[in-house]
């Protein structure tokens, strides 16, 4: 499935839950952690549940942000979880190893969220977890982690390589961290492009009004597209005549090129389904 975007939206809120299952967002996790104070857990969770099982969420994959393993709320959420039968996916906050356990007592798919520097020196027995559909990172709490500035970690381009890595080498996708400055739509842009370019497939949104662009931006552009079914088209040409490597619009293509074009192909079909 598309996860472009992937809305964060503050669990005990029920106007915001409400306006989440009528937005364009991929994804929509419903956050039971560091948007929900501490004396609304109980309430926010009660309120998920019912909002979980009333609204209609279409395609879109509906996610839980629970609390931190070792916290006491996180019993109290996961058997939340375990009762949200619309709940497909549990995102993992601060994840420093294998999440296979929170998969298989609630029944969904994971979503670690690498925010500690132990959880990025833990990255291979993360990337192990069983049902583990997509990786994410969380640059402000990673940056509290190691005593450095927010500013420094948003666009680590060494780290968000290694997280990209951990999380393709495990067969899933990798979704960029937050984009704080709500008022900074071209800087929300410049920093989804970027990621895209490291090989992020969407990214963590917190605002309504940067879905759109993050859709955009990890979706293939009408030129990727058009270059792509060339590419395939004229591989295939050059495969019944048993040749290698060919130009395509002056460049040298191979086979590397062809598995990219029908990646690019694969989700221009997703985007327009």
């Amino acid at each position: 499935m598309l996860r472009r975007s992937q809305l964060y939206v503050p669990g005990n809120n029920e106007k915001m839950i409400r306006k989440a299952a009528s937005l364009e967002a991929d994804s929509v996790v419903l956050d039971l952690e560091d948007a929900v104070p501490s004396s609304e857990k109980d309430r926010a969770r009660a309120l998920v549940l019912t909002l979980a099982r009333e609204l209609d969420w279409g395609k879109r994959e509906l996610c839980i942000r629970v609390n931190p393993i070792d916290s006491v709320e996180f019993a109290g959420d996961m058997s939340m979880a375990r009762r949200a039968e619309a709940v497909s996916t549990v995102v993992v906050p601060k994840a420093e190893g294998d999440c296979s356990s929170i998969s298989t007592r609630s029944g969904k798919s994971v979503i670690p969220i690498i925010e500690t520097a132990r959880g990025l020196m833990r990255l291979g027995e993360i990337s192990r977890s069983k049902g583990m559909v997509a990786m994410t990172y969380g640059a402000a709490d990673f940056a509290a982690s190691v005593g450095g500035s927010v500013s420094a970690y948003l666009d680590n381009e060494a780290i968000k390589t290694i997280i990209v890595a951990a999380a393709r080498s495990a067969g899933v996708e990798a979704l960029d961290n937050v984009f704080f400055d709500l008022d900074n739509q071209d800087g929300f842009r410049r920093q989804a492009v970027s990621a895209r370019s490291l090989g992020f497939s969407g990214k963590q949104v917190i605002h309504p009004s940067q879905i759109a662009i993050a859709n955009e931006v990890f979706s293939p552009s009408k030129e990727e597209i058009a270059w792509a079914r060339r590419v395939l088209a004229e591989i295939k040409s050059a495969d019944a005549v048993k040749r290698g490597a060919i130009r395509v619009d002056g460049r040298l293509v191979d086979a590397v090129h062809y598995r990219i074009a029908k990646g690019i192909v694969e989700r221009s079909e997703l985007t327009q389904g």
